[in-house]
């Protein structure tokens, strides 16, 4: 993790248009796919030698988390008491995930569904939960362990599935988005690519955009990325 950058793309953080992949030239800028179509290969990642800066952001995810779960707690510990008293089964959620150099760790959720069926519906709370994104705090936890970063790539699960397809088997060199921590937030959300990928050229946008992140990774980044972060929930909450 002491390699130097790559070049910069032109653009840290921009708007994505709703069309297809090869729509948008300026994402795939450094990028290469083979003509047969059947792979996407990535332009070899490397980690910027900003050891200062790596330093400070750990920290910074340390000292935001613990914070975070204090003045949080009295919210944490009643949405915890409102999920006993919604429904049956345990109050957190744990879900194995892929985090830094590939190594697994639980990420964790507040429950959300029932626990009665194969294929359970959420609960009036967990539906509160999930469209307020408060099921998610318990992740603070997870940035204050070293499992997550504040921002950083999209957690995902082992042999992550886009399209019918796992992404490793999509994009080649997606394991080189495990060079760093995944995050809260990151580059994808702040170019609207969230959600599931459904479609497979969703899936590969998302990856470049772990890949644009971790080759020009600086905390100045990282501010813009959450200051965008924090524009776009803004629109959500007020969005008619």
């Amino acid at each position: 993790m002491t390699e130097k950058t790559l070049p910069q793309p032109t653009a840290l953080i921009r708007p994505v248009d709703s069309g297809p992949l090869t729509a948008s030239a300026a994402t795939l800028r450094g990028e290469q796919s083979h003509a047969d179509g059947s792979q996407f290969y990535l332009t070899p990642v490397r980690v910027p030698n900003l050891p200062v800066q790596f330093a400070i952001k750990r920290t910074i995810d340390a000292t935001s988390a613990l914070l975070g779960l204090i003045v949080l707690s009295p919210a944490l510990t009643a949405i915890a008491v409102l999920i006993k008293l919604d429904s049956r089964g345990p109050v957190f959620v744990r879900q194995l995930h892929t985090g830094l150099d590939g190594a697994p760790f639980e990420l964790l959720t507040f429950r959300c569904k029932t626990t009665d069926t194969l294929d359970p519906p959420f609960t009036p709370l967990g539906r509160f939960l999930t469209r307020t994104r408060l099921a998610v705090l318990p992740r603070l936890w997870n940035v204050l362990l070293g499992d997550l970063s504040l921002i950083g790539p999209r957690p995902h699960v082992p042999d992550m599935m886009a399209a019918g397809r796992s992404y490793d088997g999509l994009v080649r060199g997606y394991e080189d988005r495990n060079l760093m921590r995944p995050g809260l937030t990151g580059l994808a959300q702040t170019r609207g690519l969230t959600g599931p990928a459904g479609q497979h050229w969703m899936a590969i946008r998302q990856i470049i955009c772990d890949a644009d992140y971790i080759r020009n990774f600086s905390l100045f980044l990282d501010m813009k990325i959450i200051f965008h972060t924090a524009i776009n929930a803004v629109k959500r909450q007020t969005r008619f």
